[in-house]
């Protein structure tokens, strides 16, 4: 038998015929089990054959993600999707009461604080089919997480609790999802508990969300009663036996539930309908629509995002997961399904659909990154062609060429080592030096994946290590966090040499410090939450400075002329020079120096030390001294020149102002209000929504401190709230004085 050499045969088949191990199918070319030596004209032959194998491959795979509301049940349910698959063989509750702690929550700090921080990725098989799955954090100060997971996702589950129903995360999540263009399932989840109600979550996702969905599902009994589900479709009941739920019966559906099942049956088929043409005219001409017709019908519309399937069930009562895996594998899509595009950065980053199979050239994208026990860990989701262990790829964003040489597939924080992946799969690779959101090609292409927009971190915190000699770790911490989370930035305050670390809220923050003392065993101390104030100018300023020092030997001369105003509002860029200099009043060599000084005397205002923003330096005279003038004569000039006229350009101190979103139970709603009123907020907007006002709100950053501890006291614990970054704004007279009278406390003190 001739052996196939690389160079003989095409790329395809080599791809086709390193994959035998896992399809036995990929040989029986031609119906004989024989491998043949292609020539150029059995390649052809044989790629028509061959096909069918690959496309096989492809439409079994699942890239899916799972996010939510904070305590919806997602980690949970991601607990009962890896048992019901095989890959776990007990089941962990969330709070690791056990001692263990639920596995995809691989960090101490999770399984402590029951919450899931870092998204981990996770690979199973149900029926044939793989499905990766990639488990969000669903609390707000960790969006960067969940945008970086759906970037990479082909379709998504979103959990809502039946009780909590549609909450604010719920709504950021639906809002990212879209803006990604994943299509999703809703799955209703905590049936069991008291007070569920599926129905009025379904409305409240169609009227906040905006979703058009209809049940995919109908709960036999709710609450303690609830035993069961008739799925809509195949129109069986479901009931789920076994100490964990494990052996799923079919039965007919109960007779009292008949008219029940018929009407919100008829409802899914009229919802559908309305946004695939198809359906429509079977339902139209009174046709009998078979459950292969209605299930073929909802996959169009739910990649197409026209509709959202939801699913219910009770994922801590083991009670509706398998219905919703078959769920995944129906009407969710398949990589292929999905369209990706690139930027092309030899076209000035043109558009570039990606094709999505194998046969392209290499594509991937770094999405996350560990620091794990042997090195950087990268995440890779492969858009186009076949990664192989030992292959060199090229990081497109640095232009470096790199070898691979691990490749992994995670499950959590277990990795197995496999020898290549194709397009579609994610996967990990080991000891690839790069950043998060960097994409790697072959070198036959230099494509980029869309850059994620990252958000401007709002607030800071001074952190130093209490023991001199931990100061290594700590930094190596720092500067790990750095490279795995683009909102968390670490910057040195030049006034008190104090580390200042950066990032989107309390919570954040505090867990990276924890992180800090758990992993690297540094203790922190940590000083007052700082807030990230800007200054501005609000009318035009001259300036006429001339520098001038004659010591012994070479003196230092420089004057500038000119003046500084505000930019115009919405303006793109933050400081602008603009040389209107005639004549050589000053060398041309010198003006470099000159940007250099004023931008470094914008970085610290005279206000309060804080950088100055919107500001534009017009320069239009100047003179230099033949021997004395030099670059660090002309930068010292424009520091004090700008300090000079800074006072007269009635400066006005800029606060990151919060859009913040409240629900609170109605009978709190004018406390709450008040108390809002009080920290200088002010209120865009009150919606009622059952026994609750949702209160939307403007609310200055630094009037936000300590405030989800105010809320609850407030509101019996009842109340909860979201912030994210609105804007910055110029705060009022009376806290623009109290702010630098506080600032020049301080500097006298020191």
């Amino acid at each position: 038998m001739t052996r196939l050499s690389r160079s003989s045969a095409p790329r395809l088949l080599y791809a086709l015929c390193s994959t035998a191990s896992k399809s036995p199918a990929a040989f029986l070319l031609g119906g004989s089990f024989q491998l043949r030596h292609f020539s150029a004209g059995n390649a052809a032959r044989a790629k028509s054959e061959k096909d069918p194998w690959w496309k096989e491959s492809m439409e079994r795979l699942r890239n899916i993600g799972i996010s939510a509301h904070i305590d919806s049940g997602k980690t949970t349910l991601t607990e009962r999707v890896l048992y019901y698959t095989g890959r776990i063989h007990e089941i962990h509750e969330v709070r690791g009461r056990d001692g263990v702690g639920a596995k995809m929550d691989s960090m101490d700090l999770e399984r402590e604080k029951g919450i899931t921080i870092q998204s981990a990725a996770t690979y199973c098989t149900w029926k044939d089919y793989k499905i990766n799955i990639i488990d969000t954090p669903g609390h707000v100060d960790f969006t960067i997480e969940v945008e970086r997971a759906l970037r990479v996702l082909d379709g998504a589950i979103l959990v809502l609790c039946s009780v909590g129903g549609v909450q604010s995360q719920s709504i950021t999540v639906d809002r990212q999802m879209r803006r990604y263009d994943v299509p999703r399932l809703a799955f209703i989840n905590k049936l069991d508990r008291m007070g569920a109600d599926p129905w009025k979550v379904l409305n409240q996702a169609r009227s906040k969300l905006r979703h058009h969905s209809a049940a995919m599902q109908v709960p036999i009994g709710l609450e303690e009663d609830f035993k069961g589900l008739v799925d809509l479709v195949q129109l069986k009941a479901y009931y789920f036996h076994g100490s964990s739920g494990e052996k799923v019966v079919s039965e007919d559906v109960p007779a009292d539930m008949e008219a029940l099942v018929a009407e919100k049956r008829r409802e899914l088929i009229e919802t559908v309908s309305e946004v695939d043409d198809k359906l429509a005219e079977a339902f139209l001409g009174d046709e009998t629509i078979s459950a292969a017709d209605l299930e073929e019908a909802v996959r169009r519309a739910t990649i197409a995002q026209k509709f959202i399937p939801v699913f219910m069930g009770s994922a801590f009562k083991n009670k509706g997961v398998q219905p919703l895996l078959d769920g995944v594998l129906s009407y969710l899509p398949c990589p292929i399904e999905v369209s990706n595009y690139a930027l092309d950065q030899t076209k000035n980053e043109e558009k570039v659909e990606l094709a999505g199979n194998p046969d392209g050239p290499l594509v991937a994208l770094a999405f996350k990154l560990e620091e794990g026990r042997f090195g950087q860990l990268t995440y890779l989701r492969i858009y186009e062609g076949v990664i192989r262990k030992g292959d060199f790829i090229v990081n497109v964003n640095t232009g470096k060429k790199i070898k691979v040489p691990r490749l992994v597939r995670m499950h959590s924080n277990e990795m197995e080592d496999i020898q290549e992946a194709h397009a579609g799969q994610i996967v990990a690779v080991f000891g690839v030096d790069c950043a998060s959101g960097d994409t790697f090609t072959d070198g036959s292409v230099k494509y980029t994946m869309t850059s994620m927009n990252v958000p401007e971190p709002v607030m800071s915190l001074a952190v130093q290590p209490v023991s001199k000699d931990s100061g290594g770790q700590f930094s190596k911490a720092l500067n790990r966090f750095q490279k795995e989370d683009p909102t968390f930035r670490v910057g040195l305050d030049p006034e008190s040499g104090q580390t200042i670390i950066s990032g989107m809220g309390e919570l954040h923050l505090d867990i990276y410090v924890e992180r800090i003392r758990r992993e690297y065993k540094v203790d922190a101390s940590v000083g007052k939450p700082r807030v990230n104030f800007r200054e501005t100018v609000t009318q035009r300023a001259e300036f006429d400075y001339l520098h001038k020092k004659q010591s012994g030997g070479q003196g230092q001369y420089g004057r500038v002329i000119g003046y500084i105003e505000p930019l115009p509002v919405g303006s793109s860029t933050k400081f602008e020079f603009e040389n209107l200099l005639v004549g050589q009043a000053i060398p041309s060599n010198f003006i470099p120096a000159i940007e250099k000084g004023f931008k470094e005397a914008a970085n610290s205002g005279a206000l309060i030390g804080h950088p100055v923003e919107n500001l534009r330096v017009v320069l239009i005279d100047g003179a230099a001294h033949a021997v004395d003038s030099s670059e660090l004569a002309f930068k010292m000039a424009s520091i004090y020149a700008f300090r000079q006229c800074y006072a007269a350009s009635r400066p006005v101190i800029l606060e990151p102002v919060m859009l913040v979103e409240l629900k609170v139970p109605t009978e709190f709603q004018g406390a709450v209000a008040g108390d809002l009123n009080k920290r200088k907020g002010v209120i865009v907007g009150n919606d009622q929504e059952g026994d609750d006002s949702v209160i939307t709100a403007h609310v200055p950053l630094n009037n936000m401190f300590g405030y989800s501890t105010a809320l609850r006291s407030m509101t019996q614990g009842k109340g909860e709230f979201t912030m994210e970054y609105k804007e910055h704004s110029p705060v009022s007279h009376d806290v623009q004085t109290q702010l630098v009278n506080t600032y020049k406390g301080s500097k006298e003190a020191e």
